[in-house]
């Protein structure tokens, strides 16, 4: 295999001067041969969810595939104005020159894509490096196989190998790649394996985007309806079987307020997610990605007792591929359930007495890659934004803040660095070049050494400095 890799590194590293020098034409016919392949093999990318997460083809088409339509078809709209030289301002040293800035590729890029959302996690990524003009190596999850192996027979139909590929294997193969001087990288996981890429790729001085995860808050206000906020956040914690970096983590709400979200809660959950039989319809909720992620959400339920936490809610079922929804009150900030990003659909809720408890227990963990906000209080949701940071903030909903191309998406310190997305993916895969022309009338030479008799000449440039 290290041949092979090697190989394939040094063809696209040639192939990279061609790149950076394709027309918007020819990168949007890129686009539209992704397109038409991914409509083509659209039955074959269903199946194959269905097969590695279990995904319902509503929501596989919804939260994976429709999602890349839509992201090719903005970026096939906007990739001229991106591609365009953007003029600047002169300042008083450069007078009389043009400046512009324009957009080149990085070269030879590295996207490494999880398995939690592994069609969408790693084809978009994909179309922004295309649509930027990058070589592009792709190694999607081992953990996701038969999505995989439909990634590299797409990338095969699509792309000759020195421009894209798609390499599978486990951390071996990731290890072996990380080895490569990469001009870019991009991934998508965990922060723990997020510190091994950014070592990695600090040994090349490699551009890095990392999108990461995190504890994604929720705060509740009394303010807005707990019906309607209990249906929004069953579907964004429960969709996925809650294995989606961005669900809502836990939950930050009025004390008083627990048993009726709970009651709310369980009736959304039976009402998107359960059959006639009363139980989590395996046609409709996700499995839970292999038996050791089962195991890690068992042992985090394990850890409860009278001291941290107690079950509030459970949903019935009888998959054992699946995890049940549930409902935990923590009674302190102790447990595993509060440390640790759950990823998965068990759902913690802590109560205040004040808006400051809650912001506190926030302001002292790491920065979330969402934060989501229920209030038609717009004091309150000022103090909350103004007083935590966050990648993204979505108020009244969940999810939903990902899904506009327009808005970058992203972390911040160990919710990730960079963002992706519309013009925000294009740029995570480009480098944002300088330009200056002179011009022949230049009036440089009038600061050039010797300095005698130049005082009112530097006194005059001192005023507009």
């Amino acid at each position: 295999m290290e041949i092979r890799v090697q190989e394939i590194f040094d063809r696209q590293v040639v192939q990279q001067h061609l790149l950076r020098k394709t027309t918007v034409e020819e990168r949007i016919a890129k686009l539209k041969k992704l397109k038409k392949t991914l409509l083509h093999m659209e039955k074959a990318i269903f199946l194959a969810l269905q097969l590695d997460l279990r995904k319902h083809e509503k929501e596989a088409a919804i939260t994976e595939v429709y999602f890349i339509y839509s992201e090719i078809d903005f970026a096939i709209k906007h990739l001229r104005k991106w591609m365009d030289k953007q003029h600047k301002s002169a300042s008083i040293t450069n007078l009389l020159a043009k400046n512009w800035t324009q957009f080149e590729p990085k070269g030879v890029s590295l996207i490494l894509s999880p398995w939690n959302y592994p069609f969408q996690l790693s084809m978009s990524p994909l179309l922004s490096a295309v649509a930027a003009g990058c070589a592009v190596v792709l190694k999607p999850s081992e953990f996701s196989p038969h999505t995989a192996e439909i990634l590299k027979d797409i990338i095969h139909q699509t792309f000759p190998e020195n421009e894209v590929t798609c390499l599978l294997g486990d951390k071996e193969l990731a290890t072996e790649l990380l080895n490569l001087p990469f001009a870019n990288i991009f991934f998508t996981g965990s922060p723990s394996i997020g510190k091994i890429i950014m070592k990695a790729a600090s040994q090349h001085l490699s551009g890095l985007t990392l999108e990461l995860g995190g504890k994604s808050p929720v705060l509740i206000d009394k303010t807005y309806p707990l019906k309607e906020a209990a249906q929004k956040i069953a579907w964004g914690k429960l969709i996925n079987a809650g294995q989606t970096c961005i669900a809502p983590d836990y939950i930050l709400m009025p004390k008083e307020l627990i048993p009726a979200f709970v009651a709310e809660f369980a009736i959304a959950c039976q009402e998107m997610f359960y059959n006639d039989a009363q139980n989590m319809d395996p046609n409709k909720y996700a499995k839970i990605i292999n038996l050791k992620h089962l195991k890690r959400l068992k042992d985090l339920i394990g850890d409860l007792d009278e001291s941290n936490g107690t079950i509030l809610w459970q949903s019935n079922i009888e998959d054992k591929e699946s995890f049940p929804a549930t409902l935990v009150q923590l009674f302190n900030l102790n447990s595993r359930l509060i440390e640790e990003e759950i990823f998965g659909p068990i759902l913690p809720i802590v109560g205040f007495e004040t808006l400051n408890e809650a912001l506190n227990i926030i302001q002292n963990k790491p920065k979330p890659l969402a934060l989501y906000i229920f209030s038609n209080n717009k004091q309150y949701i000022t103090s909350i934004t103004q007083a935590c940071s966050s990648g993204s903030v979505c108020i009244n909903d969940v999810l939903l803040q990902v899904s506009n191309p327009n808005l970058p998406f992203g972390g911040i310190n160990t919710s990730g660095m960079g963002s992706c997305h519309g013009f925000y993916g294009f740029k995570a895969f480009s480098h944002e070049r300088a330009m200056m022309k002179q011009s022949k009338w230049s009036i440089t030479k009038l600061i050039y050494p010797p300095y005698h008799n130049k005082d009112r000449i530097f006194n005059f440039l001192k005023s507009f400095m």
